[in-house]
């Protein structure tokens, strides 16, 4: 299969898009350009289209899907019930950076859910993902457009690097604008649950929704037999071919730590600013008090990790926070939650 590319634009005709539509409604996979990440887009209809998108990331079956809309008003298709809080955090967050999960309607297959009987749903910003959803007219499950497991994919030729020879198209819209993946919350138990961080803060969703619990897999591992509830939650997930590790404490003890453990083969990830004092090659990964800053670039660097060979990475660890969440939570699955304590003196 040759996999080809096309620049569509929001200012583009609905022509632009008929090659686009034509292939997901004949339940082929497309890469799409969405403002988190790129997302490997499907008919949700299809369980042909379905097992495609799972066949050309090799992801594991009982890793759901979220399924994309143009508007709220399609929303009604897909689940069951329609809480005021969904249509409250619907009118703040919707077009964004925000997925709902909510009990699923019968017109939903199962292998979109993961066997689960709720369904993730959201409406993308982008104008792209947005115009090609009302051009086919049908809800459209994707997941990130990447190998299973690799750091989700922010550009085109990311998509294109791992996909090429397994879809038809990559849709370039441009490079994602958010950079992390969509803020997901849980809206079938009575509290508000947060399961997956996002730039979608969880200070933003207690404004909406009053209290909001935290699942605890936002910061840890599953338990043994947990079941998936999100994407985003396996134990390793966003990873790099390197070893990456996530050291804790102040600069200095950071830079201490990396230059005596230094190798031609490692690598760091520090705050702009930082990297004068090391002996390894680095990447700096955003300004350490702006979240927005550092979700924006963090693919990107664990991406080039990849493109140098790099073996090792330790990375500068973010601060606990409900607005860093969502780069921490990524950080630690990308490093299989390989963290050094640099204040622990045991």
């Amino acid at each position: 299969m040759n996999t080809e590319i096309v620049k569509i634009s929001a200012d583009d005709s609905a022509e632009k898009y008929e090659y686009a539509v034509e292939l997901l409604k004949n339940n082929q996979v497309v890469g799409m350009p969405t403002e988190t990440v790129y997302g490997l887009a499907g008919n949700a209809y299809s369980e042909l289209a379905v097992k495609r998108i799972f066949e050309a990331k090799g992801r594991p079956q009982d890793n759901p899907l979220i399924v994309h809309i143009s508007e709220f008003s399609e929303i009604y298709d897909l689940v069951s019930e329609v809480p005021d809080i969904a249509k409250k955090l619907s009118e703040k967050f919707w077009p964004g950076p925000l997925t709902m999960i909510l009990p699923k309607s019968e017109k939903v297959p199962m292998c979109v859910t993961a066997g689960l009987d709720s369904v993730a749903v959201r409406c993308p910003s982008h104008p792209v993902a947005r115009n090609l959803i009302k051009n086919c007219g049908l809800p459209i499950a994707a997941p990130s457009a990447n190998i299973s497991g690799k750091p989700s994919p922010t550009k085109a030729e990311h998509v294109f690097s791992d996909l090429n020879g397994k879809i038809p198209l990559v849709i370039d819209g441009g490079e994602s604008e958010e950079g992390v993946e969509s803020t997901v919350i849980s809206l079938c138990g009575e509290i508000p649950k947060l399961l997956r961080p996002g730039n979608v803060t969880l200070t933003e969703l207690e404004m909406v929704c009053g209290k909001v619990l935290v699942d605890d897999a936002v910061l840890n591992p599953l338990k043994e037999g947990e079941k998936v509830s999100s994407p985003g939650m396996k134990y390793k997930h966003y990873s790099p071919n390197a070893e990456a590790t996530i050291l804790k404490g102040d600069y200095k003890s950071f830079c201490d730590y990396v230059n005596e453990n230094k190798s031609d083969e490692t690598y760091a990830m520090v705050f702009d600013g930082e990297g004068e004092n090391l002996e390894v090659k680095y990447f700096t990964y955003g300004n350490k008090n702006d979240y927005r800053s550092l979700s924006n670039r963090l693919f990107d660097c664990l991406r080039e990790l990849d493109t140098i060979g790099a073996k090792k990475c330790f990375v500068r660890c973010p601060e606990e926070n409900t607005d860093d969440l969502a780069v921490l939570n990524r950080l630690l699955r990308a490093a299989a939650f390989r963290v050094i304590d640099l204040g622990d003196k045991k």
